[in-house]
């Protein structure tokens, strides 16, 4: 296993790798969005509250997941690239981010959309809403951190221990309508007894969260490759890299 993990850091190894799982993952995850999408938007049924409107779970839940477990997946690359000091797990960390940033930005607006005609409010200071946003403003604040340090080891420790810190925000997001008394609904899908949820609107739901998954695996990827070539442009390997790709 360590073999694999210290071939796995090495940039031009990786630089393949990634280059060949992202095709897959691309396609794999356009199929889930028209699969997950027509389900969704189509076959379930109205819900008996919300009429229509509540259809936009499909794009608001699986948008809020993926802003947490981009974070995570963020902080961990920045961990190991701090702690191993491997240039692709500072790059994966950096190609993360603005991924995260978006997915967070999505679920706050689709968020705003669907509040309004459920609680009569396009926004509430309340505990989930807040910590997501203070979630969105980590994301900026590492790809600032990032961006204002010219040199690339320097960076990423800096933003390392940023993304570290800002981890303690994401079990807050997680179980702040279990502590607090909020407006923001409790959990449906992740309740430990069963989800509160109609089957056919459940596995809608898991296949758009899949959709997400995979969707941002492939962008990662293809992101982890350019900030590479970026950062190792004047290694050989690059130049060849650029030599075949260009012949």
């Amino acid at each position: 296993m360590w073999t694999w993990f210290h071939r796995l850091g090495s940039p031009p190894h990786f630089y393949g790798i990634a280059g060949r799982w992202a095709r897959w993952l691309g396609a794999l995850s356009a199929l889930l969005f028209a699969w997950g999408l027509y389900q969704g938007l189509v076959l379930a049924p109205p819900d008996y509250q919300q009429g229509e409107s509540y259809r936009i779970i499909f794009i608001h839940v699986p948008a809020a997941w993926m802003s947490m477990m981009v974070y995570v997946v963020m902080a961990v690359s920045a961990a190991i690239g701090l702690v191993w000091r491997m240039k692709v797990a500072e790059v994966m960390a950096r190609a993360a981010a603005p991924l995260g940033a978006w997915f967070t930005f999505l679920a706050l607006v689709t968020g705003s959309l669907w509040g309004k005609p459920m609680w009569g409010t396009w926004w509430v200071w309340d505990a989930r809403l807040t910590s997501e946003l203070i979630l969105l403003f980590l994301y900026l604040g590492f790809i600032a951190l990032n961006a204002a340090i010219e040199e690339p080891r320097q960076a990423a420790r800096a933003s390392a221990i940023l993304a570290l810190v800002g981890v303690v925000n994401i079990p807050i997001i997680h179980f702040s309508v279990e502590w607090w008394n909020t407006l923001h609904q409790g959990p449906t899908v992740t309740r430990f007894d069963a989800p509160a949820i109609e089957l056919s609107m459940l596995v809608p739901l898991l296949v758009m969260a899949f959709a997400f998954m995979t969707y941002f695996a492939a962008v990662w990827l293809l992101r982890a490759r350019c900030e590479l070539l970026e950062r190792e442009r004047r290694s050989r390997w690059v130049e060849q890299v650029i030599a075949e790709e260009g012949g």
